[in-house]
């Protein structure tokens, strides 16, 4: 058995959040319901403008880390973070969640630890400003081929694929693991970044990954049109696993040939961050666990559906009883 079930590489971000309404949003100057990336001065303008922070480690793929931790997976993460106090923050945060921290912070590190202001709004949008900070100078120096050799399955970030070096620092994990008998996957995170790397997305999707995770923009947006279902085929011919979330449409999975639609209930949501971050979590859980598709699928469902029910991008309840109360394990 290999030590971890799953190790994810991405960015290391704290996440801070608040909640506020629409007239703030316009007032500051934010655009709602999208990730923005911000300087670190615009970052220190919004954090000291948030009321009631929370504050909590977060990414994209440690959240679904979390989720994976919480459903009782042994779990490792690759990141960058300095050796400040929210860094050290972060590296104790993730530690005690479950989940081995792979890298030590950065001492004398070239810019900050990477952080996250999140407004939520009443109808559950968030609205991301993200600074990204040290996070995002990950590169294969960062790697472990041995942590990622000791997967059974890697989770990368597409977040982190708009520097050469990410893209190395991918490449590396994957083959590494994928070397050992293991599965390496992607979820693309952002429309944005694909437009700008479509080319190099589409390799690494057809030559070094196992899977993919998106929704429909970023499905979209690796063929440049709005044909979704000639997309979804166009993906399916180069990976043997693709999954498409279609929010209150359900999820669309593609494997090995099979096309399984997974229907959801759709809820008003309190809050949706993490949304995507914990319906990877639920619907690894199920690869790592060798559940059938629609199962998994369906995992990943009943996560998404537990975090949008409460603030924050972590679940707060037992995914497993959760599971078990849908008849799932």
């Amino acid at each position: 058995m290999k030590k971890y079930q799953v190790v994810g590489i991405g960015n290391a971000i704290v996440d801070v959040l608040s909640r506020s309404d629409d007239s703030f949003l316009d007032h500051m100057g934010i655009q709602k319901g999208i990730m923005q990336l911000v300087e670190k001065d615009r970052a220190e303008v919004l954090y000291a403008a948030m009321e009631g922070r929370v504050q909590a480690p977060g990414g994209s793929v440690a959240n679904t880390l979390a989720g994976l931790g919480n459903l009782g997976l042994k779990t490792a993460f690759i990141g960058r973070v300095r050796d400040d106090a929210l860094g050290r923050f972060y590296a104790q945060e993730m530690e005690q969640i479950g989940t081995v921290f792979a890298n030590p912070p950065v001492a004398g590190g070239e810019l900050p630890t990477s952080r996250s202001m999140i407004f939520v709004s009443p109808d559950g949008e968030r609205s991301m400003n993200t600074y990204l900070g040290i996070s995002a100078e990950l590169g294969p120096d960062d790697v472990s081929e041995d942590v990622a050799a000791e997967a059974d399955i890697v989770f990368l970030e597409g977040y982190l694929f708009d520097k050469d070096k990410g893209k190395d620092a991918f490449k590396r994990t994957a083959r590494a693991c994928r070397a050992a008998g293991g599965r390496a996957g992607i979820a693309i995170s952002d429309p944005f970044c694909v437009e700008r790397h479509r080319a190099d997305f589409l390799a690494l999707i057809e030559n070094e990954l196992d899977y993919v995770i998106g929704n429909e923009a970023e499905i979209r947006a690796l063929y440049q049109n709005d044909d979704l279902e000639g997309d979804l085929a166009a993906v399916a011919a180069i990976c043997p696993l693709v999954v498409c979330t279609r929010s209150g449409d359900g999820v669309t999975i593609l494997h090995e040939g099979r096309r399984i639609d997974v229907p959801v209930t759709r809820v008003t949501p309190v809050d949706a961050t993490g949304a995507g971050d914990q319906f990877a979590a639920g619907f690894l859980y199920g690869l790592a666990a060798g559940a059938d598709m629609e199962t998994a699928g369906r995992m990943g469902c009943v996560a998404a559906g537990e975090v949008i029910g409460h603030m924050g991008p972590r679940p707060e309840t037992s995914l497993p009883e959760l599971f078990r109360a849908e008849g799932l394990l």
